[in-house]
């Protein structure tokens, strides 16, 4: 067996006990409470009522971030869902040389990781309904590279990009890391950092064109130069999604109202209209944060869809997909307050201060993001667990928040690529298992590992 087919075949097997092993990952949450209590009762002061309190405590904090984040989700579904998007994927998908699979390979890649910087939900719901457009139109393509290819923006530049988690929570007027947890306490950081500093600092722009260059060309080397899997005409067809729903012509008073487009426009003004103003003051950088980032995709739904109706319909089968964030994150918030309101955030932060030094410590949050990004696969809940005691052990060895969220944020994409969750949607679209992909995947993280590995050595310790 050579090398390649060696490590196909540990990804493969890598995928079977990941789907064996691991539950769901609200259950995986609750491990993680479970563990989380039991450190924090391991120290002084700590019984079992206080470290209940103190989860208690926490639980409520994040409903204004679990709000963003499902808003997040809903909208980019809704600009998918929509008949122009059905319209585009269809001409897209028609422009590689059906006999070159390669072209549909780089177009499927190209699409994932451009989608993937605007917007991670855009980039998981379009790359789905996008790639049977392309499996149908290019035949020859091996099915499961293309996959993979398609999967590529989630475990590359997403966290690098506009709707990256964690800069975004940092630019976010009181966010939970930048407010005190009790009146007169002290807060993980003591300002914002608006995207200038984090989503547009000139190494981050730098990574996340060598990693797009690098995943590109991963996937192109990988397209089998014979034998490749693909699905026949009847398959292919079978895959693809069909148009949006056009509305019928009303025949009530309550459905012309319904169906009357001036309420798409009003939303559309009172949506746009505050944030272009925002923007004019405080510039784009000092206003571009997660509420910004919901207000661009919400308006831009409602102008695909055009009519009330339409884009409700699509709304709610969104919520489809955005349930997990909104049962989710009040248990992820418990475990921030017992990072808040016991000594436990403080013992991690001093773990992590003394295992590395100011030139490993991005190398450390690099690889430990990535390993935790396996059980919590949610870059925003993580960063909330683990900023508490990553930021201050960071500043102990003189590692700036820039360079900490940075390295967090590459860390929790590569993994993405050999983590399941996010694969849902592609694979129910195409009927494929994930352990049929992650042999691809599996191989396109081990080289993007590598180049992270080297990039977070590089990395200045104060950007």
């Amino acid at each position: 067996m050579n090398p390649a087919d060696l490590l196909r075949s540990l990804g493969a097997r890598l995928s079977e006990f990941t789907e064996r092993w691991l539950p769901d990952a609200w259950v995986i949450c609750m491990m993680l409470t479970a563990v989380a209590l039991v450190i924090a009762m391991a120290g002084p002061g700590v019984g079992p009522e206080e470290a209940v309190l103190a989860w208690g405590q926490g639980v409520w904090k994040l409903l204004t971030l679990g709000m963003q984040f499902t808003l997040s989700m809903v909208a980019a579904y809704a600009c998918v869902a929509s008949r122009p998007a059905w319209r585009l994927f269809d001409w897209l998908a028609g422009l590689p040389n059906p006999e070159r699979p390669l072209q549909a390979v780089v177009l499927a890649g190209v699409f994932s990781m451009f989608t993937g910087y605007l917007n991670w939900a855009f980039c998981l719901v379009s790359c789905a309904l996008f790639t049977p457009f392309l499996i149908r139109r290019n035949p020859r393509a091996d099915v499961r590279v293309l996959i993979a290819s398609a999967y590529l923006g989630l475990g590359t530049i997403w966290h690098g990009g506009f709707s990256g988690s964690a800069p975004l929570i940092l630019a976010t007027p009181n966010n939970p890391l930048v407010t005190p947890a009790t009146p007169g306490g002290t807060a993980v950081v003591e300002r914002l950092y608006p995207i200038n500093e984090t989503l547009f600092n000139s190494f981050n722009l730098g990574y996340l064109c060598v990693i797009f260059v690098v995943a590109l060309a991963t996937v192109v080397i990988l397209h089998p130069r014979h034998g490749a899997r693909t699905l026949s005409r009847e398959q292919a067809e079978a895959i693809l999604p069909a148009p949006p729903p056009e509305d019928p012509a009303p025949r009530t008073p309550a459905e012309r109202l319904d169906q009357f487009r001036g309420w798409v426009w009003l939303a559309l003004l009172l949506l746009i209209y505050p944030l272009a103003n925002t923007m004019d003051t405080k510039g784009f950088a000092e206003s571009w944060t997660i509420d910004s980032y919901n207000i661009v995709f919400l308006a831009l739904a409602l102008l695909l869809h055009g009519r009330p109706t339409s884009f409700l319909r699509a709304c709610r089968a969104a919520m489809d997909s955005a349930w997990g964030i909104v049962v989710q994150f009040p248990f992820y918030a418990g475990i921030f307050g017992l990072l808040q309101f016991t000594p436990l955030g403080h013992w991690l932060g001093e773990f992590f201060a003394r295992v590395a030094s100011t030139e490993t410590y991005p190398l450390v949050v690099y690889l430990y993001s990535g390993f935790m990004n396996l059980f919590i696969p949610s870059g925003g809940s993580k960063w909330l667990i683990e900023a508490p005691f990553l930021l201050p052990a960071g500043a102990s060895l003189d590692v700036s928040v820039v360079t900490t969220t940075l390295a967090y944020a590459y860390g929790d994409s590569t993994t993405n690529l050999i983590q399941p969750f996010f694969a849902i949607p592609i694979l129910a679209v195409t009927k494929l298992r994930f352990g049929e992909i992650v042999g691809y995947t599996f191989l396109v993280a081990l080289v993007l590992m590598l180049v992270n590995v080297g990039a977070m050595l590089l990395i200045p310790p104060n950007l």
